[in-house]
């Protein structure tokens, strides 16, 4: 099977969808890997690393989506909708229920489009868990840089010093990004909360983690009363395929300490707080009601060559059954990629991508 690895032109992104070690096991399993010239270059993975592994590398990015399959990290952009056809199955991160335009190209050009957010194992997400974690990481050091007063924030410190109490954060949701958010919190010295509606999910994360990390059943009344005394907001709602939930509306935002820190990782999925809208990593935060707001929508892209090595290790085994039986095989032989097919044959076949969307909801033939 011929396999695509475009450059990714979203603005920061400087993933590759696959480093050149997940290249080098699909060519010597007799597949033709095309690689872009350049796509590896932000994750420090020259062309010739490329070459070496037995990729053909072209500047031709028309040559790298004439594939079977193309293999992405971010959704398609506009200027790459003239590549859709109907021979063509398209894995990446998709989060097509904030994509409707996306969503109405891929459905029209009869593309196999397959999320890799909705790819599910026993009921995890394993291709989305590891930028999850990355994002969670990330969350605490982008909120605890931007609390600076030069940054515009109150200038209050997380960790705190003798004599001086710690910051306050406050996680919405204890998921992945959730935890490995509070991980790296608690790292700091932060006071630390958890809203969560899964008790058994509590559980675990008041066993798994530090002392000064504490689970809250998430319900409106404890949100607000979290945030009047939160110095750092991390949104970290996940519901596969759909739209995140509005956990916080702006009027509840203006409860928040001014310069208190926003940092939505569910930007990528809608976002969970009213006044979030996607930014870039070159110009990641905006103020809103006095709260500086990081929503960043590719957070992971900051730190490309662990997010690359990361994503090409969870997502190899399932490149690897695609190109060697064929999509529909694959999604026999695991039953957990059945569940990332978003769009069959110009009919959307994930039931909470439909919701959101208000389309038509077709059952998927392999779930």
């Amino acid at each position: 099977m011929d396999i695509g690895i475009p450059i990714e032109i979203k603005s920061g992104e400087n993933r590759v969808s696959c480093a050149p070690s997940g290249v080098r096991h699909l060519v010597a399993a007799g597949h033709r890997v095309i690689v872009e010239s350049g796509a590896g270059n932000g994750s420090g993975f020259s062309d010739d690393k490329y070459r070496r592994a037995g990729a053909i590398v072209t500047t031709s990015p028309e040559k790298v989506w004439k594939s079977d399959l193309v293999v992405k990290v971010k959704e398609p952009l506009a200027q790459e909708y003239c590549y859709f056809r109907e021979e063509l199955m398209l894995f990446t991160f998709l989060h097509l229920a904030r994509e409707p335009e996306l969503t109405l190209q891929l459905l029209e050009s009869g593309v196999t489009a397959i999320a890799y957010e909705t790819v599910q194992e026993s009921g995890r997400l394993p291709l989305l868990s590891p930028m999850s974690e990355i994002a969670g990481k990330m969350s605490v050091l982008m909120g605890a840089y931007y609390l600076g007063r030069h940054h515009g924030g109150a200038g209050k410190l997380l960790g705190g010093v003798p004599g001086v109490l710690p910051g306050k954060v406050t996680i919405l949701g204890g998921g992945s990004a959730g935890m490995h958010a509070a991980k790296e919190a608690a790292g700091l010295g932060a006071d630390v909360t958890i809203l969560e509606v899964d008790q058994e999910k509590m559980r675990f994360l008041e066993s798994a983690l530090p002392p000064q990390v504490h689970t809250l059943y998430s319900t409106e009344q404890h949100i607000e009363d979290q945030l009047e005394t939160a110095d750092l907001l991390i949104g970290a709602v996940l519901v596969p395929g759909a739209l995140a939930p509005k956990l916080v509306t702006r009027s509840m935002l203006r409860h928040m300490k001014k310069g208190a820190v926003l940092v939505d990782i569910a930007v990528d999925q809608g976002g969970c707080v009213e006044s979030c809208r996607p930014t870039t990593h070159a110009d990641p935060i905006f103020v809103e009601e006095g709260i500086v707001h990081y929503c960043v929508a590719n957070m992971p892209a900051a730190y490309p060559q662990t997010s690359t090595e990361a994503l090409t290790g969870v997502t190899l085994p399932y490149i690897r059954r695609i190109a060697d039986f064929g999509l529909e095989s694959a999604m026999v032989m695991m039953p957990g990629l059945s569940m990332g097919l978003n769009i069959w044959r110009g009919t959307i076949t994930h039931e909470a991508l439909a919701k959101s969307l208000g389309k038509p909801y077709h059952e998927n033939p392999f779930a």
